[in-house]
């Protein structure tokens, strides 16, 4: 399994968050909570933040590709301007029936990819190892929703709650 990292890998606080691009708390917790915490507890070092990919399947039928698409973007170095732009625009793609190809291009323009190497990246089967590996590992640690949100090993209630996620980063910095 390999997670897309934020922050000093040697920061006391190690948070965990299993994801799915077809969520719309996963969204929130994107948007909201990930500014947040990267403009405090990520830029004084306290908190080294690893993504991975949870794609859940049944009614996200989308989540594998989007997983797989915003890998391909991190490909040219642009994977978090993509990933916060396919949760921007989740209400978009999210309920199409077949999976929405086109607007995943349509956005590899808009964060100024290389639109040729993104297609075929994402029309490849390139990075859905890593995917697969990611989910597997959530399941193995028993995730079965998202987000789900560790903090140094200790599951986080409500991950949306920046107060509480804040308090339980400074307990376990001993403050």
């Amino acid at each position: 399994a390999t997670p897309i990292e934020i922050g000093d890998r040697s920061a006391p606080v190690r948070m965990v968050v299993f994801s799915d691009f077809q969520c719309p708390y996963c969204g929130q917790f994107a948007l909201q909570m990930k500014p947040q915490l990267q403009a405090n507890q990520v830029a004084d070092g306290t908190l080294h933040i690893a993504f991975y990919d949870f794609p859940l399947g049944g009614g996200h039928r989308h989540s594998f590709a989007a997983s797989r698409a915003a890998r391909c973007a991190g490909d040219q170095g642009k994977y978090w301007e993509y990933h916060d732009l396919l949760y921007g625009q989740q209400s978009r793609w999210s309920p199409k029936n077949a999976t929405p190809l086109s607007d995943f291009e349509d956005y590899a323009e808009v964060v100024g990819l290389d639109g040729a190497e993104f297609s075929s990246c994402l029309r490849s089967d390139r990075h859905a190892e890593v995917v697969t590996a990611n989910r597997l590992l959530g399941e193995q640690l028993g995730i079965t929703g998202t987000p789900t949100v560790i903090v140094n090993n200790r599951r986080v209630a409500n991950p949306l709650d920046f107060r509480a996620v804040s308090q339980l980063i400074e307990q376990e910095l001993g403050g």
